[in-house]
């Protein structure tokens, strides 16, 4: 995992003056290696020792070697991406729309990369099983990770699987509570900590489901609910709010879950595909 994501990962498990330092590492990570310990410090509001914990909460014993490893790390990528412009640097107010557009596509390509390469195979062989056993397949998740569990959603029921979308956290709590004996839950969360998808894989857990989660935050409360989780790698810019870059990042992992399962039945995916399309192009004439 690259030290951003790292970063990203724990931000939601960090203390207040930790936080602050992982959010100006985040949106200028050339600081580190600008910086003395004593000058980042005094850059985040916060003290030395508070610094050197930053840096064993995200797995370095100390500030010069994050400071190593960053340097090396940015080396690389602007190595590696120099023709695309700056990758996976900020979008600020002064670029041109075509430099915004080019940061946003190298922030996303990251996020697909670094998604795949560091993908556990076992637990994705894992997470298709139990979707191929399941006699009904539940989705859940809210503002632009319900975009993403609906598009999975869509994807198994183009295919004649069993899968449900709740409309709203109260049905969403109500149909996890009563699951089949071979159900199958999947909450949706960047953070991990949307208290709502949270109750729902825990619901649908201590009912007897097979959970899964899809999330960026290994340490989180959706994680814990999840007997299956695969992680998202992603650096968001400082347009948080429409989660974009979380956004491609999980639909990646929705896309290689659909794969998994049509591979299981290829001619019954094939067949299934091509009767459905075939259904809807005669409704667009």
């Amino acid at each position: 995992m690259s030290i951003q994501s790292t970063i990203e990962a724990a931000a939601s498990t960090l203390t207040p003056s930790l936080a602050r330092i992982a959010l100006v590492v985040r949106e200028n990570p050339s600081v580190v290696i600008d910086s003395t310990i004593n000058e980042l410090a005094a850059e985040c509001d916060t003290s030395v020792a508070s610094v050197v914990r930053f840096c064993r909460a995200i797995g370095f014993s100390g500030y010069a070697p994050l400071r190593m490893a960053l340097a090396a790390e940015l080396g690389k990528e602007a190595a590696q991406f120099s023709a695309r412009g700056a990758y996976g640097s900020e979008i600020s107010e002064s670029d041109t729309l075509q430099e915004a557009v080019s940061k946003l596509a190298s922030l996303e390509l990251l996020a697909i990369e670094e998604t795949v390469a560091r993908l556990d195979f076992d637990v994705l062989e894992a997470a298709v099983d139990a979707i191929d056993r399941a006699e009904r397949i539940l989705l859940y998740g809210l503002g632009a990770s319900r975009f993403v569990a609906e598009d999975l959603s869509h994807k198994l029921l183009r295919v004649g699987r069993n899968a449900h979308m709740p409309a709203d956290p109260h049905e969403a709590v109500a149909v996890s509570a009563l699951p089949t004996a071979r159900t199958v839950a999947i909450g949706f969360s960047h953070s991990g900590s949307t208290i709502e998808t949270v109750r729902f894989l825990e619901t649908a857990r201590a009912s007897g489901a097979t959970t899964i989660a899809v999330t960026s935050a290994k340490d989180s409360a959706l994680t814990r609910a999840a007997d299956h989780a695969l992680f998202t790698e992603v650096r968001e810019s400082s347009f948080r709010a429409g989660a974009m870059v979380s956004r491609i990042a999980q639909l990646t992992l929705v896309d290689c879950l659909f794969l998994g399962v049509a591979k299981r039945r290829y001619t019954e995916t094939v067949d299934a595909l091509q009767r459905t399309g075939q259904a809807t192009r005669e409704l667009r004439g």
